[in-house]
């Protein structure tokens, strides 16, 4: 009978072997289950990521695209500014040439009417000039 009690010992050797690796396969299931469900987490992760950073980078675009026109209107009013300053600039001269024409207009004006008035002042009074 101890070939019985070997082969009875045999198989519930083997029964144990054959529930361990069952639980080894379920726990080996569960783990699968698992890490799908980690990596579909880590899958939405990064398509959110890479949808925020794909809104940064249209952001930075959009930016630079309106620092470019903002600089480009700088660029036109700087321009401007130049223009117009050379326009102030030159009626600045003009307004003192004028105003040295006139000095000299009036510097003649005066000049002939003190010449006028020394004339009428003769006529007026001649014995007194003569």
């Amino acid at each position: 009978m101890s070939s019985m009690e070997d082969l009875e010992a045999r198989l519930a050797a083997v029964e144990g072997q054959v529930q361990q690796i069952r639980q080894e396969a379920a726990e080996s299931r569960q783990d699968a289950a698992a890490a799908r469900i980690l990596a579909g987490g880590a899958d939405r992760d990064v398509s959110a990521f890479a949808a925020r950073l794909d809104a940064q980078t249209k952001l930075l675009v959009a930016l630079r695209e309106t620092q470019v026109e903002q600089g480009q209107v700088l660029t036109e009013h700087g321009a401007r500014l130049d223009r117009l300053e050379q326009k102030l600039d030159d009626y600045q001269a003009e307004t003192r040439a004028f105003q040295v024409e006139t000095r000299a207009g009036f510097a003649q004006v005066n000049t002939g009417m003190a010449q006028i008035t020394a004339l009428l002042t003769r006529l007026i009074d001649p014995g007194d000039g003569e």
